[in-house]
């Protein structure tokens, strides 16, 4: 039995296109594989880690080899917990909507409290940056309402897509499948039948995921 996360960044529900995306996916999902467990975290309704001062420091510490506070041993607890409910699972899916080009704060957030050094990642001089989240696939909904892919003109404005899949490599994943909605603010049925695609996408991706 395998373990998915789907981790759910868009506060807009019902109204999501990529959680409407996600939904299809984890539909089909479970009926491909009845045995698996899926938990889903919904980040507008999650108490997140807080990357406060110190926090900082105990990363800090870490680093130089020195001893924590008590302060910083129970923010570092809290992280290190954290990690461990993230990497915990075998396989990854997560719905994203782009705002202002990127993506919503709270998914930066979870990326800057998953993403340390001696747990996501570790450096060597002699081999550089090494991620240790390995061996694991993910998928990930990209809802965007412009079109930004080669030919529209507008692809130097993404820094949805190429953020979350440069983190998830950074940090270990070699198995990265995008799905992308788009344009979901253009005329209806060509909204529509944008989202339509990312349906079918979804489904036949998750039958063999």
């Amino acid at each position: 039995m395998a373990k998915l996360l789907y981790i759910e960044a868009s506060p807009r529900k019902a109204r999501s296109h990529s959680i409407a995306v996600a939904e299809a996916f984890l539909a089909d999902y479970r009926q491909a594989n009845p045995q698996d467990e899926i938990e889903s975290w919904d980040l507008w309704s999650m108490d997140l880690p807080d990357l406060d001062e110190d926090a900082i420091a105990a990363r800090y510490a870490i680093a130089r080899g020195l001893a924590h506070t008590p302060e910083q041993a129970a923010a570092w607890q809290r992280i290190t917990d954290f990690f461990a409910r993230f990497a915990g699972a075998d396989k990854y899916l997560i719905s994203v909507p782009m705002w202002n080009f990127g993506v919503p704060y709270k998914l930066k957030h979870l990326v800057d409290v998953v993403t340390q050094p001696g747990l996501a990642f570790r450096f060597t001089p002699g081999e550089g940056y090494q991620g240790l989240v390995t061996g694991k696939p993910a998928t990930v909904i990209h809802a965007r309402g412009g079109a930004y892919g080669a030919g529209t003109g507008a692809e130097g404005f993404d820094f949805q897509k190429p953020y979350v899949e440069n983190w998830l490599r950074f940090i270990g994943f070699t198995d990265v499948r995008s799905i992308l909605v788009e344009p979901t603010l253009a005329q209806p049925e060509t909204a529509a039948n944008a989202r339509e695609q990312a349906l079918e996408e979804a489904r036949a991706v998750a039958v063999g995921f």
